[in-house]
């Protein structure tokens, strides 16, 4: 039975990955703030095992590392993420908000990567991806603003590159992937694509990840993106 761990699964497209998932017979591990009240996660059918976890705190990271120890991820799901302040002129950017966003979008992949490197390596499919968004695409940039939310995924895209190249000794695949926009919490009602459209592209996607992939960003659909 394959595993999986994912970031952020209580609502939106981690609370999609886990349903689908859980629903084609794998085991998945799934993190949230705070499990008390995710009932929409507690209440999955299948092998679900939700943890709790805040990806900003490193130490609560590490400790879920030496509690999994013992188990092998296939599948490591970086989804945890937050668009900090929707209004972000150049003029008027939220300069005390911006490290938050950094902390959850650029540093917390990394350190949940770094934790459970491991437990990849011991599995059968050794595979890290992290859902970014295509606003995190410079050369797709031609609309401007945005700066805070832009440049963490930005920096997403570098970190999460950078450990492409580092784990590909050890035979791991790092993809990053756009979900499209999707009506969640994040995405607005306007959105093109529900979450389920949304997560079994990338599905797609993921499982015809291969090492000659690792390392690039791809689109729900399959498509290349951009850096």
């Amino acid at each position: 039975m394959p595993t999986c761990l994912i970031t952020g699964a209580s609502r939106g497209i981690g609370l999609e990955f886990a349903k689908q998932y859980a629903a084609d017979g794998w085991s998945v591990g799934a993190t949230c703030r705070r499990p008390g009240e995710a009932t929409a996660l507690t209440a999955l059918e299948g092998d679900v095992r939700v943890e709790a976890l805040d990806v900003t705190d490193f130490a609560r990271i590490e400790a879920l590392g030496r509690r999994l120890a013992s188990v092998p991820v296939d599948l490591l799901i970086n989804n945890a993420g937050i668009f900090g302040p929707r209004v972000t002129r150049y003029d008027s950017v939220d300069y005390a908000a911006w490290p938050e966003v950094v902390r959850v979008n650029i540093m917390a992949p990394l350190k949940v990567s770094a934790v459970f490197v491991p437990n990849v390596a011991r599995s059968s499919l050794r595979t890290i991806v992290g859902i970014s968004s295509l606003m995190g695409s410079i050369g797709d940039n031609t609309s401007g603003g945005s700066y805070i939310y832009r440049s963490s995924k930005a920096g997403l895209h570098a970190v999460m590159r950078s450990l492409a190249l580092d784990l590909r000794k050890k035979q791991i695949v790092v993809c990053l992937l756009n979900p499209g926009w999707v009506r969640t919490d994040m995405g607005g009602s306007a959105a093109m694509l529900d979450s389920f459209e949304s997560v079994a592209g990338l599905r797609d996607v993921i499982g015809r990840l291969t090492l000659r992939e690792s390392g690039r960003f791809f689109n729900y659909d399959g498509g290349e993106l951009p850096w």
